[in-house]
């Protein structure tokens, strides 16, 4: 039976790129994403359906539930932020958007879609992305910190709850090369300056992340769940020499 899996940010980086590894194992897929020409880009070249829409918008995930099928064997929530700014600058609204689209947004998408994923014929599996920043202290994170360390705790939460049916881990990247990046990376010496952080010595790229998620995804990980998996080149537990 082809198994069904459910991507928000289905457009960005590493939703796109975890759609394209699922694809060549026979995957359905169902994009979700904000950018409606991108989107349907991407649908075409994923062979998808997709559902164009803002995360921030409440009525969002009662369209996705309709149009993404009556059951699910997986969701990906690949959708997040970046706002890197000192306390003193950050707002009310910098906290609550943050937090909105990175851990508000990840648990109203597994509650619409909890009903399908539940009739999966096997164990289903959700897969959400906190971050490094959520592990190590970073100056100029706070905003990002908090909501990434939010989707921590979501993700401990709901795989209890949601056991045995349903697997729920979340992996935390470092920075990595994708769209939503582009700002931080744009100089070629602040890359590598940042690359230079890692004990691999590179930067992320959105395929080592989809790696992870195509197989937390997969049967082959039915036993692991409640897990907040670091990849991120050794960002948040090695020092080298260099």
């Amino acid at each position: 039976m082809t198994r069904k899996v459910l991507i928000y940010g289905g457009s960005g980086g590493i939703g796109f790129a975890t759609g394209r590894i699922l694809r060549t194992r026979g995957f359905d897929l169902h994009l979700v994403g904000r950018s409606e020409d991108r989107l349907a880009a991407s649908a075409a070249e994923l062979g998808a359906s997709y559902t164009a829409g803002d995360v921030t918008d409440s009525g969002l995930y009662s369209r996705v539930t309709q149009e993404a099928g009556e059951s699910l064997d997986g969701l990906v929530y690949a959708v997040g932020t970046i706002n890197l700014r000192g306390l003193q600058r950050l707002t009310e609204a910098d906290f609550l958007i943050d937090f909105r689209v990175n851990a508000i947004g990840a648990a109203l998408a597994i509650q619409a879609s909890l009903p399908a994923l539940k009739k999966s014929s096997g164990v289903a599996s959700v897969v959400l992305f906190s971050s490094v920043a959520a592990l190590q202290g970073f100056s100029l994170h706070a905003s990002m910190g908090m909501a990434k360390g939010a989707v921590a705790g979501l993700t401990l939460s709901l795989a209890a709850e949601l056991a045995p049916k349903v697997r729920v881990n979340a992996i935390a990247p470092s920075i990595t090369r994708t769209r939503m990046a582009e700002s931080m990376l744009a100089s070629e010496a602040m890359a590598t300056a940042i690359a230079g952080l890692h004990a691999m010595q590179r930067l992320g790229t959105a395929d080592d992340i989809a790696a992870l998620t195509a197989f937390l995804l997969s049967q082959d990980a039915d036993w692991i769940t409640g897990q907040i998996i670091s990849v991120d080149g050794g960002r948040s537990t090695l020092r080298t020499k260099n």
